[in-house]
């Protein structure tokens, strides 16, 4: 919510320079026509989920300014090699195979094949191991 449309003078109110600081709030107020993208982008892309999504919606391009910070977090890695590369991601793969879930959807929906420098990650889950054995059929 935009608290500052309610007063003619949003600028002179306390914390009105930091309003955008936490990505979430910067991507929602972009979104909204508030403030332009580009003046979100500094803040959206060090959030990995919004920097991903904006990648994804907004630019619908890759945005490698944002990358160091998409790939940390192992969904939005997987998110933004599925849909936005459209491709293998090999520089977020570390992170990647430390989230079994995200390991399988990247391996089911990214490689499309078996992943078997990941399956020793994946076997430490009951059932995310059990899916990818079932996909892969081994």
């Amino acid at each position: 919510m935009n608290i500052y449309k309610y007063f003619t003078y949003p600028e002179q109110l306390v914390g009105y320079e930091n309003r955008l600081r936490i990505p979430d709030i910067a991507y929602r107020a972009a979104e909204n026509g508030e403030i332009t993208w580009e003046q979100a982008e500094p803040y959206i892309m060090k959030d990995p989920r919004s920097a991903c999504l904006y990648a994804l919606n907004a630019l619908q391009c890759r945005w490698p300014e944002a990358e160091p910070y998409i790939m940390a977090d192992p969904e939005s890695a997987y998110t933004y090699a599925r849909f936005v590369l459209q491709r293998r991601w090999p520089e977020a793969e570390p992170y990647i195979i430390k989230d079994p879930k995200c390991l399988y959807w990247y391996a089911h929906g990214v490689l499309m094949d078996r992943w078997p420098e990941a399956e020793p990650y994946i076997m430490k889950d009951l059932k995310w191991w059990g899916l990818y054995k079932r996909t892969f059929d081994l």
